[in-house]
């Protein structure tokens, strides 16, 4: 007894009323998930290709569409074929120019000789750390394409033109058949004779080569955003390779790279740096200068500030690129320094400060620490004299 064959609505993933772009989206995603040559060897899921082509062959066309509401399967036993399905009249070719273009040497869809955009050029440009942060505008020298003046971009010796592909009938792109398990399949390749231009050219010119195009050098300016970033690029438009068949020029990218600053490092859109203060200057407090992106700022250091300290300072950073009067901030961190060169008389000053501040603390553990001293001491005797 055959096996019974599964609705054809239910094996698209589609109602009964789908309109026809809605049945050949579900075949086009089930034919990529389940094609015999995404699937090596695996035969379940080449019967699920089939199922969904058998399918797809019926509601795709309108009269067998009719057919199979009316009398369903029934409608089509005892033709030929897989399953009893003849697929010779099916049109697969808009639906495998695709998936047989990616599997047997990239097929396109469309026209191949419509207007393109050039592709983008991509350069970079080294900056300093304050130039990133206020912005600044470069020069830079680079090689473009541009129309050859001689034959005015069209590649062929002055007095004569291009003239049509006779392989591709000027359309750029040619049709072939291949045979698959289930019939012929229709695909769409790239012109091989004329590369897709669907013209030929017989009498190159001698200035291009017949490639439409020379290389001339150009200098150009970039203005660069305040705020920018290491890494980051500014586009600049229609400055990159002309365009095919009409097409626009496509873009030139510079990517920025921004050179690293002996004092200030950057996080987002906050500074932060590190200011040194003498040891009197924190236990007494007093003014210190900080450096910042602006210029030389004076802060009063609070008495009694430790060392590792932070301080913020507002919109003291780096200007946001949308907007640069919102800036972020600028963190400092304080480090008390403790001198290593000390004179005779600076050492007795700093005894006598020392004896003067009454330290408690330290004063306790030093008793604690004699204390524990002596006790281990008189532990490591005993422990000899064992």
């Amino acid at each position: 007894m055959a096996e019974q064959k599964r609705d054809y609505y239910e094996v698209l993933g589609v109602a009964k009323d789908a309109s026809e772009e809605d049945i050949k989206k579900a075949y086009r995603k089930l034919a990529k998930k389940y094609h015999p040559d995404m699937n090596p060897g695996d035969k379940e899921a080449e019967a699920k290709f089939k199922e969904a082509s058998e399918a797809y062959a019926v509601l795709s066309d309108d009269d067998k569409r009719r057919q199979y509401d009316q009398f369903g399967h029934a409608a089509f036993d005892g033709s030929g074929g897989f399953g009893g399905f003849d697929f010779s009249s099916a049109d697969f070719g808009d639906i495998f120019g695709d998936i047989f273009g990616d599997f047997f040497g990239g097929g396109r869809r469309g026209p191949a000789n419509g207007p393109m955009k050039g592709a983008n050029v991509r350069t970079s440009v080294r900056i300093t750390f304050l130039e990133a942060v206020f912005g600044v505008e470069k020069e830079i020298t680079l090689n473009f394409k541009d129309p050859c003046p001689t034959c005015s971009g069209t590649g062929a010796k002055p007095g004569t033109t291009p003239q049509m592909c006779p392989k591709c009938g000027g359309k750029g792109q040619v049709v072939f058949t291949q045979q698959s398990f289930f019939g012929t399949v229709r695909n769409v390749q790239t012109c091989p004779d004329c590369a897709g231009k669907g013209k030929i050219i017989k009498d190159k010119c001698t200035q291009c080569g017949g490639t439409g195009y020379v290389s001339n050098t150009k200098t150009i300016k970039v203005s660069i955003p305040a705020g920018i970033d290491n890494g980051q690029s500014v586009r600049i438009r229609d400055k990159g390779e002309p365009g095919v068949n009409g097409g626009p020029r496509g873009d030139l990218l510079v990517e920025v790279i921004v050179e690293p600053h002996a004092e200030f490092m950057r996080q987002d859109y906050n500074i932060f740096s590190t200011v040194p203060i003498s040891y009197a200057v924190a236990a007494l407090g007093g003014s210190v200068v900080i450096n910042t992106v602006d210029g030389k700022v004076i802060y009063d250091v609070k008495p009694g500030t430790q060392t590792d300290t932070r301080i913020r300072l507002k919109n003291k950073g780096v200007p946001t690129i949308r907007n640069k009067q919102i800036r972020g901030d600028h963190y400092v961190t304080l480090v008390v320094e403790t001198p290593t060169k000390l004179s005779k008389e600076a050492k007795e000053l700093l005894k006598q400060f020392d004896a003067l501040t009454g330290d408690s603390l330290n004063a306790a553990n030093r008793e604690t620490g004699d204390g524990h001293a002596k006790k281990e001491t008189s532990k490591k005797k005993k422990f000899w004299k064992n």
